[in-house]
């Protein structure tokens, strides 16, 4: 039977992610006279420095104090698995499941995932994330996501993934346009047409790697950073788009016609991918999220779209 306590644990590990005691004293509401003298004993007990204290300056984690650290995180997120998972057996997921997305996948996948794991879950109390790519992936490893949904491009180190479903770049067009009666159109037919770009990481790095591809140089007339504001430049006749994420509605927010239009010769796909830290345990409910998204989205093409309609309990 190990001599050191949760509760020490549970302080060691606020020191190492507050940066001090000071700061962890604050955030779990004990004094700091306390929490030192816990880390003492903690320090006691396993024979070995965890930290350097500097006054004034924080603490730093040594060697062995970042082992003991990653090994206090999976410890505690377990002793909190059991707790939630006693008072059925765990026979029923409980607890709460932090999901980010990018954001412009958001609005295609989130909504049928919430349903459906829900519906079979009900007592998981889920709580989502939208932003960028590189900030879903920064909040990720920082320990405030379990799992995250993105594009499979600039992934960072650290992550483990599973395929959720691939897609491809469509053109969109203004209802009144020149190739509004062709099926497909080339990127080179478009190349002195103004493009209003998708400015944010990697919908942008994806969009001009198939020009490069096509070795076409676009004529860029706006960048911006939201899709439904690139889809209303579009419906007014201020230049075409690139999307991969292709909606339902055939028409912008301001109700003006688009069209969507394949490009030929077929552009590389890209893959939407559920992603968490390599090193982490996962919980028992990020594990049964993953499952459920991988089941209910499992296809070669969904066409980015998934919809409620398309996830479903099985």
């Amino acid at each position: 039977m190990p001599d050191y306590t949760l509760r020490q644990m549970t302080y060691f590990k606020a020191v190492a992610e507050s940066g001090s005691i000071s700061g962890a004293a604050d955030r779990l509401h004990v004094s700091p006279t306390a929490l030192s003298a816990a880390i003492t004993e903690l320090e006691r007990i396993l024979k070995t420095q965890l930290m350097v204290r500097r006054k004034a300056h924080g603490v730093s984690l040594t060697p062995t104090g970042n082992f003991v650290y990653s090994r206090a995180v999976e410890l505690l997120d377990l002793a909190d698995e059991v707790q939630l998972g006693a008072a059925n057996c765990g026979t029923q997921l409980v607890g709460p499941l932090v999901i980010g997305c990018y954001f412009s996948l958001a609005p295609r996948i989130l909504p049928g995932l919430l349903e459906g794991f829900g519906a079979l879950h009900p007592d998981v109390d889920i709580a989502f994330v939208e932003s960028t790519q590189d900030e879903v992936q920064r909040r990720l490893l920082a320990g405030e996501l379990d799992i995250a949904i993105v594009y499979d491009v600039d992934l960072g180190d650290g992550l483990s993934s599973a395929d959720l479903y691939r897609t491809y770049g469509k053109v969109l067009l203004p209802g009144l346009h020149r190739l509004a009666d062709q099926e497909t159109v080339t990127l080179a037919e478009l190349e002195d047409d103004p493009l209003v770009l998708l400015d944010s990481a990697p919908s942008s790095e994806y969009t001009l790697s198939l020009f490069r591809d096509a070795f076409v140089d676009p004529t860029i007339r706006y960048r911006v950073a939201d899709y439904e504001l690139a889809r209303s430049l579009v419906g007014r006749r201020m230049g075409y788009s690139i999307v991969v994420q292709t909606p339902v509605a055939s028409v912008s927010v301001e109700g003006r016609p688009l069209l969507v239009k394949s490009i030929t010769p077929a552009v590389s796909p890209v893959s939407v991918k559920v992603v968490w830290p390599r090193d982490v345990r996962l919980s028992d409910r990020a594990q049964a999220m993953i499952d459920f998204a991988v089941s209910s989205c499992g296809a070669d093409d969904l066409d980015g779209v998934a919809t409620v309609d398309d996830i479903r309990p099985t």
